[in-house]
């Protein structure tokens, strides 16, 4: 894994957090290699340092954060608490009670639907997507879509680390990224 140029604490940071995401051979099917944040959520430290370097860059413009299930959640919903504001869950299919909108996408692996509440937004507000991840980028233009059917603008993604052989970063071009590490 190679860090981003950083300097001082930051810099730090992120050569902490590359040290404890760990490789997981074929899962979660054969010929797949899984990167396991587990580690880093389990590091007081390097948890708290991630979720403050995740949303500081939007602290000042965004009214929500939108939080792709699962690992999503998991970082998602301390970067809206740090920040001081709501949390949008987006869940995979068939998870949320209420009225939905959903969007289909394409995994590196397979297919999936995310949906979120339909009035999880209003109009015009300003909505961050986190999730752990960026792989083809599949999962965050789903969010990003929905988010915008729904009236919000998207100010950017977050994520922990992307794999940049399978082209998210390209995918979602339009979108301002914020991401720790690449792979």
């Amino acid at each position: 894994m190679a860090a981003p140029a950083g300097a001082g604490s930051s810099g730090v940071l992120q050569l902490r957090v590359e040290s404890l995401v760990r490789d997981v051979v074929d899962f979660p099917q054969p010929g797949v290699t899984f990167k396991d944040i587990t580690p880093v959520l389990a590091d007081a430290e390097a948890f708290t340092a991630a979720v403050a370097w995740l949303g500081a860059p939007f602290a000042d413009h965004v009214d929500l954060v939108a939080a792709i299930e699962a690992r999503g959640f998991i970082l998602g919903a301390p970067v809206a608490y740090a920040l001081g504001i709501g949390l949008v869950p987006v869940r995979k299919l068939g998870k949320l009670p209420a009225e939905t909108v959903t969007e289909a996408y394409a995994l590196e692996y397979g297919e999936a639907t995310l949906e979120m509440h339909i009035d999880a937004v209003r109009p015009g507000q300003r909505v961050l997507i986190v999730d752990d991840v960026i792989a083809t980028g599949g999962t965050a233009l789903a969010a990003a879509g929905m988010l915008r059917r729904a009236g919000a603008t998207v100010t950017g993604v977050a994520a922990l680390l992307e794999i940049g052989a399978l082209g998210g970063r390209e995918r979602l071009s339009g979108l301002d990224l914020h991401v720790m590490l690449s792979v």
